[in-house]
C-alpha cells in the first residue's frame, strides 16, 4: 500500500502530541492550562525559520519547542575500571630493538582510568524530536595499571587527549514524563597512542520537568537513566620507561628485580623463560640500571570493566536561551560528573 505524504505527516504530528520538552536537548512540551495565556501566544507565533522542520505546525498546536541552534560547553570527569588482555611488549634502546612479543602469563590487578575533558557541543534540532550535534574537546587521561605476576609493580601514564565526534538524539514523552535516546561516536587521540581510539556512548534517560508558575519559559528538570560506554579494544603505543613508571616503582626497583629472578629461577616454566629471556629480562635489566630513556612499545586489548552505569541529572532553564545542567554517574563501576552551560538561538 502506498503511504501518502499527508498520512506520514499525521503520524509525525501524533508523535509530537505525545512529546514533552524536558531539558534543553529534549523534545517539545505542551504548556499546561494554568499557562493558558502563554499557550495562546505560542499558537499565534509566526515561525518562518528553516529548522526545526515542521516548527510552524508544532507552534500552531500549542507546543513550545527549543530554539533550534545551540552551543554547549561541558566539563566532564570520569573514573572507571579497565580490563587488559592480549598484552604484547617490545623494547627500543641504543643497544637493542626488540619487536612486539606476546606475553600471556602477566597477571593484572585492578586497572583504572581517570580522565577529564572540556568540550564544545554545537547542535541543531533538525526535527522537533530529532537533534544532531558535534563534539570537539581536549583533556587529560591518567591510566594506572597494576601487575601482580610474575612481579608486583605499578605503571602510571598521564597524557593529553584530543576528542572529535558527532551524535544524534531522539526524544518524546507520554503524559508528564519525557524520555530520550542519545548516541554519540567519538575518536579520542591520546598523545602516546599511535592511532585514535573510537568510543561509542549510548544514553537512555527518563524524567520530568517542573515549569515555573509565573514564568512558563523557565523550568527545572530532573531525570534518571543509564549510560553504556564501549571503546575499540585494540591499543598500541610507545612510552619511555621514565614516563611509564612512577617514582615509587623506581624506588622499589631492587625489590622488583629480586622478585623477578626468584620467579624466573623457581616458578617459571620453560616456555615462559623463553619469552622472558626475549623481552622481560631486558626490561628488568633497564629498570635495575635506572635507564629511564629506553622506550617500551606495547599492544593490548583494553575494555571498560562494566559497559553500563546508572546516571541522575538535573537542569535549570533560565529562559529559552540559557540553561545550566549537571549529571552524575552514581551506580556501577564507572563514576562520572558533568557540568555544562548551554546557549540557544534562532537562525
Amino acid at each position: 500500500m502506498k503511504i501518502t505524504h499527508k498520512f506520514s505527516l499525521s503520524v509525525i504530528l501524533a508523535f509530537l502530541l505525545l512529546s514533552h520538552h524536558g531539558y534543553t536537548q529534549y523534545a517539545s512540551k505542551k504548556v499546561k492550562s494554568k499557562h493558558q495565556i502563554y499557550t495562546d501566544s505560542i499558537k499565534q507565533v509566526k515561525y518562518d525559520y528553516t529548522f526545526p522542520i515542521w516548527g510552524q505546525t508544532v507552534y500552531k498546536k500549542g507546543f513550545d519547542i527549543p530554539y533550534p541552534i545551540g552551543i554547549m560547553g561541558n566539563f566532564i570527569w570520569m573514573d572507571q575500571g579497565l580490563i587488559i588482555d592480549n598484552l604484547q611488549l617490545g623494547l627500543q634502546s641504543e643497544n637493542q630493538d626488540i619487536p612486539l612479543t606476546p606475553v600471556d602469563f602477566i597477571g593484572f590487578g585492578d586497572n583504572t582510568n581517570t580522565s577529564y575533558t572540556v568540550n564544545v557541543r554545537p547542535d541543531i534540532w533538525v526535527l522537533p524530536f530529532l537533534n544532531v550535534y558535534g563534539l570537539f574537546g581536549k583533556g587529560n587521561s591518567r591510566t594506572e595499571v597494576n601487575l601482580v605476576k610474575p612481579v608486583e609493580f605499578k605503571s602510571v601514564v598521564e597524557q593529553g587527549v584530543r576528542t572529535l565526534g558527532f551524535g544524534v538524539m531522539g526524544a518524546g514523552g507520554i503524559g508528564p514524563v519525557w524520555f530520550s535516546v542519545d548516541a554519540n561516536f567519538t575518536w579520542n587521540k591520546p598523545e602516546l597512542l599511535e592511532e585514535a581510539t573510537r568510543v561509542n556512548i549510548l544514553g537512555l534517560r527518563i524524567g520530568h520537568t517542573f515549569v515555573f508558575k509565573n514564568k512558563p519559559d523557565r523550568n527545572f528538570a530532573v531525570w534518571a537513566g543509564g549510560m553504556r560506554l564501549h571503546m575499540a579494544t585494540e591499543t598500541a603505543g610507545a612510552i619511555k620507561m621514565i614516563d611509564a613508571l612512577p617514582p615509587e616503582t623506581w624506588d622499589r626497583r631492587d625489590e622488583i628485580v629480586t622478585d623477578y629472578w626468584n620467579w624466573y629461577d623457581n616458578e617459571a616454566t620453560i616456555p615462559q623463560k623463553i619469552v622472558a629471556d626475549k623481552i622481560l629480562t631486558p626490561i628488568v635489566d633497564r629498570l635495575e640500571q635506572a635507564d629511564g630513556d629506553s622506550v617500551i612499545s606495547y599492544g593490548m586489548d583494553k575494555q571498560t570493566k562494566e559497559l553500563w552505569n546508572g546516571i541522575i541529572g538535573a537542569q535549570f532553564q533560565l529562559n529559552k536561551r540559557w540553561m545550566l545542567r549537571t549529571e552524575w554517574g552514581v551506580i556501577g563501576d564507572r563514576k562520572s560528573a558533568l557540568a555544562s552551560v548551554n546557549y540557544r538561538f534562532l537562525m
